[in-house]
C-alpha cells in the first residue's frame, strides 16, 4: 500500500489539521496572559502538549506564580508518560527516532496509532499525527501570538478570561460518563472553596490532588472487588 493511500496517514493528517488550527487560540491567549511573543513560541515548541499549555497560561493569567503554573502543567502532562510507554512498545522506535517520538507523543498521535492493527500502520499513524500536529500547532501558535499583539489590551476583547474557556473546551468532550462528571464537579467545588484562602495557581493544584486521590481510591476499590 502506498504511503499516501494509507488509512492511518489520512486519519493522522485530518487530526493534525484539526488540532493544529487550535494553536491560533493558544498563541493569542498566551500573549493576552502576559507572555511575550518568543515565550509563547518557545512554550509550544518545547512543552508541546495542549492541555498543559492552556493550564500554564491559565494560572499565569490569574496572577499565579511561575512555580504554580509549572506544577499545574506538569500534573496534566503526566499522562504523556503512560502514552510514551505504550507507544514505545507498539511503534518500537530506535536510535534518534526514540527521542523524537518522545516529543511528539501526545493524545492525537497515540490515539491514531493504537487503533491500527499492523506495525507499519501504527508507525505511519503515529508519525503523521505527531509530526503533523507539531508543525501546524507551532505555525498557528505564531499566527495567534502575532494576532494577540495586534489586538492590544486583552481585557477590551475579553481575552483575559478566555484561557479558562479554552481549557473547558478541552475538558468538555471527556465528560462522557458519570464518574468524570462527578470528579469534575468535586474538583470544581474544591477549587472554588480554596480560592479565597490560597495564592493564585494553587487551587488548580488542589483540584488535581483531589482528582488523583479519587482515582487512587477508585482503583483500590476495583482491585478489592476483583
Amino acid at each position: 500500500m502506498k504511503f499516501s493511500q494509507s488509512p492511518a496517514v489520512k486519519t493522522g493528517l485530518s487530526i493534525a489539521v484539526a488540532t493544529g488550527l487550535y494553536g491560533i487560540s493558544f498563541g493569542a491567549l498566551a500573549v493576552a496572559s502576559g507572555l511575550s511573543f518568543w515565550q509563547t513560541v518557545a512554550l509550544s515548541a518545547l512543552m508541546f502538549t495542549g492541555g498543559s499549555q492552556f493550564a500554564f497560561i491559565g494560572v499565569v493569567a490569574g496572577g499565579g506564580a511561575g512555580s504554580a503554573a509549572f506544577g499545574a502543567a506538569t500534573l496534566l502532562g503526566i499522562r504523556n508518560i503512560i502514552y510514551g510507554m505504550q507507544m514505545n512498545s507498539m511503534a518500537r522506535p530506535t536510535g534518534w527516532r526514540k527521542a523524537a517520538a518522545a516529543h511528539v507523543t501526545i493524545d492525537e498521535s497515540t490515539a491514531t496509532a493504537v487503533v491500527q492493527e499492523e506495525l507499519i500502520e501504527v508507525r505511519r499513524g503515529f508519525w503523521t499525527a505527531g509530526l503533523g500536529t507539531f508543525i501546524l500547532w507551532n505555525l498557528f501558535t505564531i499566527a495567534g501570538a502575532l494576532l494577540g499583539d495586534a489586538l492590544g489590551d486583552p481585557k477590551a476583547w475579553g481575552l483575559d478570561g478566555a484561557a479558562v474557556a479554552a481549557f473547558l473546551a478541552l475538558l468538555w468532550p471527556r465528560l462522557s460518563s458519570r464518574e468524570p462528571v462527578a470528579i469534575a464537579v468535586v474538583c470544581a467545588a474544591a477549587t472554588v472553596l480554596a480560592i479565597p484562602f490560597v495564592p493564585p495557581g494553587i487551587p488548580i493544584l488542589i483540584a488535581a490532588l483531589v482528582a488523583g486521590v479519587w482515582g487512587w481510591v477508585g482503583h483500590q476499590g476495583r482491585e478489592a472487588r476483583a
